[in-house]
């Protein structure tokens, strides 16, 4: 039951798509009204991240489902809310997320992990109860993991938001629901980057300048970021990186030798993958410290990967990273208060924007060199 006053099905847009590597049609959907303990927002930004862009070609996709509306990161208000939602109401803003944050459980409790094991990472496309918000000509339709948010009106669990103050930048708050969080808190969070430390970035999109955020303002020395597209030098020099590296300027030595040349042959104290490629994740491992070097993978889009045995061997340290680490009730209200004292560059990240209707052309404007973030205004 509805504890707001809205609760009617609602008809709006949403980008629909049908099936592995077909286009996004922008179709009316109906979207139920929020049960018990969920939320129903009226999006007003959302943005394209590489994971959307996975799941719309159905490429390494571990679970694909359709039809579909992607879409996880995003910014909206409250519509109306069920009667077992606290500390929300009409026309808070929120931003939604893919993980939640019980604070008792064994993962919440402990220092190590952001996974909470009451309200678990979900892949499956549906609420907590196995059904649907929304549905189309009878068909339900999936989540992108927590929500949809390429979508007039989402419905989504009160665990997987978090209400933000209304001073900040809405277009900022979209990027703060995935990709520049996650690389922020990969480096705060996850690597614990120390002071005077060395760091490498693998891939300057919105996740690795996230990353090279964090490393500069955790007081990392020296900041390698590696891209192919030149046009990022400019980027990563904004957001604290002191070093570039364009691999395909270097055709006889390898991404992880270009980086120890750079670091006197010992190469780096933390390495962080955002590209999602077994090579890169290799060279990342080797690129790093013999006996302490760390390497954090943040990059999705391949479902396994080889890797070399001996460099880990020799005392390096390899680890997954979802969200960053970042626990979003203990963590997530401190990067936004950083954003609110405007104490990140989020104007450098969008580069393009477009509509819901304009949707297809956010796929085709990424393949520009100049193209590192593209908002979608709702």
């Amino acid at each position: 039951m509805s504890k707001s006053s809205s609760s009617q099905i609602i008809t709006c847009k949403a980008a629909v798509i049908w099936g592995c590597g077909e286009p996004l049609k922008v179709e009316e959907i109906q979207i139920d009204p929020p049960k018990s303990t969920e939320v129903r927002v009226r999006m007003l930004y959302a943005s394209l991240c590489h994971t959307d862009i996975i799941r719309a070609q159905g490429k390494e996709d571990p679970l694909p489902l359709f039809p579909r509306v992607l879409g996880h990161e995003g910014v909206g208000a409250v519509e109306s809310f069920g009667d077992e939602v606290d500390g929300l109401e009409e026309g808070d803003y929120v931003i939604p997320l893919m993980l939640a944050e019980c604070g008792a459980c064994e993962n919440c409790t402990s220092a190590k992990t952001n996974l909470c094991l009451t309200y678990p990472f979900s892949l499956g496309g549906l609420m907590s109860d196995g059904t649907s918000r929304m549905s189309i000509k009878g068909h339900k339709l999936y989540n992108m993991f927590s929500c949809s948010t390429w979508s007039e009106y989402m419905v989504v669990d009160s665990k997987f938001v978090c209400k933000i103050d209304p001073s900040i930048a809405l277009p900022h708050a979209s990027l703060l629901s995935c990709g520049f969080s996650t690389g922020f808190g990969a480096a705060w969070k996850e690597a614990r980057v120390k002071k005077g430390s060395t760091v490498a970035v693998l891939g300057l999109g919105a996740v690795g300048l996230g990353v090279t955020e964090g490393a500069r303002m955790q007081g990392a020395a020296k900041i390698i970021g590696i891209d192919k597209n030149t046009l990022k030098k400019d980027k990563g020099l904004a957001f604290g990186m002191t070093d570039f590296i364009n691999p395909d300027e270097y055709s006889d030595k390898s991404i992880s030798q270009i980086i120890k040349d750079l670091t006197g042959g010992m190469g780096v104290d933390y390495c962080f993958e955002c590209v999602g490629a077994e090579y890169l994740i290799n060279q990342a491992i080797q690129a790093t410290k013999e006996g302490k070097g760390k390497t954090i993978v943040i990059g999705g889009g391949i479902k396994s990967v080889k890797i070399d045995y001996f460099p880990l061997l020799s005392g390096r340290t390899l680890k997954g990273s979802i969200f960053g680490g970042l626990k979003v009730n203990s963590d997530l209200p401190i990067v936004l208060e950083k954003c609110k004292n405007k104490e990140f560059h989020l104007d450098e990240l969008v580069t393009h924007e477009v509509t819901l209707q304009d949707i297809e052309k956010a796929f085709e404007l990424l393949k520009q060199p100049d193209c590192v973030k593209v908002l979608i205004k709702i």
